[in-house]
């Protein structure tokens, strides 16, 4: 990976999730890709990324939780 772009804090991320319960980060002014939705958040990548470990606290994608 890049080092330059993975330490670039200037650029404004928000949290994404599919439907499985599976979230990531997005850049803020780039078109979602199909099947991903905002939660909400927004700000750094580091703040986006600490939101998502406090919430995504179970890996598993929805479908395998509910079978068991």
């Amino acid at each position: 990976m890049n080092e330059d772009i993975e330490n670039d804090d200037s650029e404004i991320y928000e949290v994404v999730v599919n439907a499985e319960g599976q979230y990531s980060i997005w850049i803020a002014d780039r078109q979602l890709p199909a099947g991903w939705q905002a939660v909400g958040t927004r700000g750094s990548r580091d703040a986006c990324l600490s939101h998502i470990e406090d919430v995504w606290t179970d890996m598993r994608p929805i479908s395998v939780r509910e079978t068991l």
